[in-house]
């Protein structure tokens, strides 16, 4: 099917006042950016005509993991290159909400990108954190309203031996952690670092009862990962240049013994064009799936079929869904993004 699309160009940022002076209220119209492509009809039920891609924040060396905080009506995210948890509200925009976020060492960090990266929550509601620089999975131990930099670890080895730097990461229901650990946290960010202890670059599962357990071992870039609704399977990025796919692994909803991995989508022809590799993604509860990766972020469906996709200028790292899944939020190199959806 011929592709066919919904332009929207870059705009001024203004405040639009209602006319009547009764009435004082403002709202801020933020910037917009680059094009929505619409390959499949089914993508009109999932993002409408009218859907407007804004800048909402920006001045960022390289953002990652957003999360939206409900309670406080607030979206956090990292930056991962300066240790840095941001928050964004619509009434104050960004401000710092966690530093340092990833590294805690007293010495300076030698690595490019310490901080924290992929965030999430565990079954308790306690901010979950990929942790660059201390190379580890940990619990932030404080209340969200009140962040502090105060840690607990909840897998940092496996046999003995170091992870190189937790990229993303997602909960089951039954309250174990799964998440992906690639090199980019060391300081040359690939395989050759001196300080690199894990020969593979591997998915895990931390169990109830801490117990860390090596799921996948063949991809060479694992990044973000999610379940499919059900929590049958498994969809993992791999960002490694020679192999930009997602893969789809069946898992056992007993055991979560994951098998039959194979090639979900592959983005090998939109990454000789485009920048960006496949990174973070989300799964709305209809199966929908937003995908970083070249170019911008996919939407598939569940069975591996592109219907459109949010077209970027720069690299996007990660998305997050409002809890009603009609807003999308995407890391977008040094700017936060926000897409509503539909009405």
């Amino acid at each position: 099917m011929k592709p066919y699309k919904s332009l929207f160009f870059f705009s001024t940022m203004m405040l639009l006042s209602c006319n009547n002076p009764s009435e004082q209220k403002q709202e801020t119209m933020y910037k917009t950016t680059r094009t929505i492509e619409r390959l499949d009809p089914a993508i009109n039920a999932i993002i409408s005509d009218s859907a407007k891609i804004e800048i909402i924040a920006e001045g960022f060396e390289w953002s990652e993991g957003p999360l939206w905080l409900e309670k406080q009506q607030m979206l956090i995210f990292s930056d991962v290159p300066m240790n840095t948890i941001y928050k964004w509200t619509e009434e104050k925009g960004k401000e710092v909400y966690l530093k340092p976020s990833g590294y805690t060492g007293s010495e300076p960090s030698v690595c490019k990108e310490p901080g924290s990266n992929g965030l999430t929550f565990d079954n308790n509601g306690n901010l979950v954190l990929c942790q660059h620089g201390d190379r580890r999975m940990a619990r932030m131990d404080a209340p969200l309203d009140k962040p502090t930099a105060k840690f607990s670890t909840l897998a940092d080895k496996y046999q003995g031996k170091r992870f190189s730097s937790p990229n993303d990461a997602v909960y089951n229901k039954a309250g174990e952690l799964f998440f992906t650990d690639p090199p980019y946290g060391l300081q040359t960010q690939d395989d050759t670092d001196s300080k690199k202890e894990i020969k593979h670059n591997g998915v895990y599962k931390v169990m109830k009862d801490g117990t860390v357990k090596l799921l996948i071992d063949s991809i060479t870039r694992p990044n973000g990962l999610a379940f499919l609704p059900g929590e049958k399977k498994l969809i993992v990025a791999c960002s490694d240049p020679a192999f930009p796919n997602w893969y789809i692994y069946d898992l056992n909803v007993d055991t979560f013994e994951i098998d039959n991995g194979r090639i979900f989508y592959s983005a090998s022809e939109e990454a000789k064009t485009m920048g960006g590799l496949p990174d973070g993604l989300k799964i709305d509860k209809n199966g929908n799936i937003f995908a970083t990766g070249p170019g911008g972020v996919y939407i598939f469906n569940s069975d591996g079929k592109k219907l459109g996709m949010i077209k970027l200028e720069n690299s996007a790292s990660n998305c997050a869904l409002s809890p009603d899944e009609k807003t999308l939020y995407v890391t977008n190199d040094m700017y936060l993004l926000r897409i509503k959806l539909r009405d």
